[in-house]
């Protein structure tokens, strides 16, 4: 059994959903072409990292914008994680929509939100798992994978992957992915970790979007370009290359 499975590194125009879907659907296709059945893009891919203006962005999973994504997670049998704000009670909530090759769309919400981000967004409270054949992939958000917590706690719920959409800058980049590298090693995970590279809400993201197995990194992007890092098991053996559009 193939399973094949990748990170999209992009960047996202401010506050204009239509044109930043056109982008994801452009990078969809260059994954469908690589046959990759999960795909995952940066925090807040859609709007951009614009906190401030997450209450009059924030989307419902029924916007009709977001059909041509649907649309492509069921032309692809893809299964498509795009960052949003999605609109909650209260304050939106920090979303990575979850788009299934059968029409559905499900979310997960940031658990552990970065400082400040407060004053916008109300966490997240449950994790969630998406399958593809064997890989258990959990869900992460950009500072959830900062709390070992929460990789262990989807390690005890038998997850085999962890993939997160980021805006993570050059500051932070090794730090970070030490974390993300130490997952993948103590829980036997392949790990994956979707950047920006072009700056968004003022922060300077370092792109080198990269997927990780037992520990190593098996392939990272530049830090400029749009690019995808597809990763693919054979005979329980995980191989991952970088692709550019």
């Amino acid at each position: 059994m193939t399973i094949t499975v990748a990170d999209a590194q992009t960047y996202a125009n401010k506050a204009d959903v239509e044109s930043n879907i056109v982008r994801h659907l452009r990078l969809i296709a260059l994954a469908a072409k690589h046959r990759v059945q999960y795909l995952v893009f940066p925090e807040l891919s859609l709007t951009g990292y614009e906190p401030e203006l997450a209450e009059s962005l924030a989307l419902t999973i029924d916007d009709q914008r977001l059909q041509p994504l649907s649309e492509a997670a069921s032309a692809h049998q893809m299964v498509i994680v795009a960052g949003a704000p999605l609109k909650a009670e209260e304050k939106p909530r920090l979303a990575a929509l979850i788009f299934s090759p059968d029409g559905s769309i499900d979310h997960y919400d940031k658990m552990h939100l970065h400082a400040g981000e407060q004053r916008f967004f109300s966490a997240g409270e449950k994790t969630r798992l998406v399958a593809i054949d064997a890989l258990q992939i959990g869900q992460a958000i950009c500072a959830d994978t900062t709390h070992p917590e929460h990789a262990q706690q989807y390690a005890h719920q038998l997850a085999n992957g962890y993939f997160a959409g980021v805006l993570i800058t050059a500051n932070g980049y090794d730090q970070d992915c030490a974390l993300l590298a130490k997952y993948a090693r103590d829980h036997r995970m392949l790990v994956g970790m979707a950047n920006h590279c072009a700056p968004s809400g003022g922060w300077a993201p370092a792109g080198r979007s990269a997927i990780w197995f037992a520990g190593k990194v098996l392939a990272e992007a530049g830090a400029e370009n749009e690019a995808l890092v597809v990763a693919s098991v054979h005979n329980d053996a995980w191989q991952a290359q970088v692709v550019t559009p």
